[in-house]
């Protein structure tokens, strides 16, 4: 192999959250790559009704379930005690806060889409008790009022303002189809620390879906595959559980049809939530192909599992997406013995397509969505597989 042989290649960044990296490999889009996204909606399906609560009326239906605030959704908790009393210092101070998005589904239930935030950190400081309460710090004007007081040492005027301030709710009504609802939470989700994609998909899904993807990501054998990615800040790893599924459920022609990787992930997330579309048998097959493909890419690339690995480098680099469900699709068809035999001669082919096909190199790297180059993976990885038989 000489020098020429080998491509220059592109780039690897990774994404990066207050300031640490997560781990994952950044998506990068093609400038002169067409939008996921070119489907005008019908403006008459759009149908937003807004509304007035008082906090009081807020935090008494978190409490008795009729509002949601997208359970163990860790990204909603991770503000610093200081931005936490500030909002509480706006409240206190009567400032109005910016408006809340909530969804409604046809039970009347609704979920928390935009401000989850600002309302978790209400709801901890009134009603968080001495697990999840906390005490003011670092307020900017009432420091010499309330600083370092929990909510049952304010005085009961100061409780009063808090239960009696009047926040406005925007509710997307359940009749708003599922694909334009989704449109609507990308579009107004721009304050604080915007969501990504995968937690917009939790906060619109149902437990049952929730449940699913926890269970998958939680498992010993995934943990092992992706250096210990479950449980992760941002939900990546849901979001690579559920690229398995979609994949898993509806292959590649399946994909081909939605032709955006958005809306085959909305579309899966769906079907997850309805028993009658996959049933609990079939939850069942889905969680044991899951678990033999984990094993099956730890035993092949061991710490390099879903990750560029090029043969000019030994580098561990962030799990790419991409490699993921591509990887994890083709070796859950194999049986661990066979692969044990063969495991050199298939890193070899990999780690030369990641080195000298360029076409390969741009179908794991940008607009990694578009039709041609997901299918170009799959059968490239579907190939290199096969490697050593």
């Amino acid at each position: 192999m000489t020098t020429s042989d080998i491509q220059e290649p592109p780039k690897i960044t990774e994404e990066h959250f207050l300031d640490t990296g997560t781990g994952i490999e950044a998506e990068t889009e093609d400038d002169g790559a067409s939008p996921e996204i070119a489907r005008p909606w019908n403006p008459e399906q759009i149908r937003v009704n807004t509304k007035q609560f008082s906090l009081r009326n807020a935090l008494d239906m978190i409490e008795d379930d009729s509002l949601e605030l997208a359970p163990d959704f860790q990204r909603g908790r991770v503000w610093k005690l200081v931005q936490k009393s500030r909002l509480i210092e706006s409240v206190l101070l009567q400032i109005p806060l910016p408006a809340f998005y909530f969804a409604e589904d046809t039970d009347g239930y609704m979920r928390v889409v935009d401000g989850l935030q600002r309302l978790s950190t209400i709801h901890d400081f009134v009603r968080g008790g001495d697990e999840q309460g906390f005490a003011l710090k670092g307020l900017e004007y009432l420091q010499n009022t309330v600083e370092g007081k929990r909510f049952e040492d304010l005085p009961a005027p100061w409780k009063r303002r808090i239960f009696n301030t009047q926040i406005v709710t925007h509710v997307i009504d359940p009749t708003t189809p599922p694909d334009v609802m989704y449109d609507i939470f990308k579009r107004i989700n721009t304050g604080g620390t915007p969501l990504n994609a995968q937690e917009i998909r939790h906060c619109m899904s149902k437990d049952r879906s929730r449940t699913i993807l926890r269970s998958m990501t939680s498992t010993a054998e995934f943990d092992a595959a992706t250096n210990g990615m479950g449980g992760h800040i941002r939900m990546n790893d849901r979001e690579m559980a559920l690229r398995f599924a979609a994949f898993w459920l509806m292959g590649t022609d399946g994909y081909a049809k939605y032709a955006a990787m958005d809306p085959l992930l909305q579309r899966t997330t769906g079907m997850l939530d309805d028993a009658n579309e996959v049933d609990d048998a079939r939850v069942n097959a889905l969680m044991s192909a899951f678990r033999k493909a984990m094993v099956n890419a730890r035993l092949v690339f061991g710490d390099h599992a879903f990750r560029k690995w090029p043969l000019t480098s030994s580098w561990r680099n962030p799990i790419n997406r991409a490699l993921f469900e591509t990887w994890s699709i083709t070796l859950a068809k194999y049986d661990a013995e066979d692969l044990d035999g063969r495991k050199s001669e298939i890193v070899a082919r990999a780690r030369t397509l990641m080195t000298r096909d360029y076409r390969y190199l741009e179908a794991i790297t940008s607009s990694t969505g578009d039709v041609r180059r997901v299918l170009y993976r799959f059968e490239t990885t579907a190939k290199a597989a096969e490697a050593g038989k």
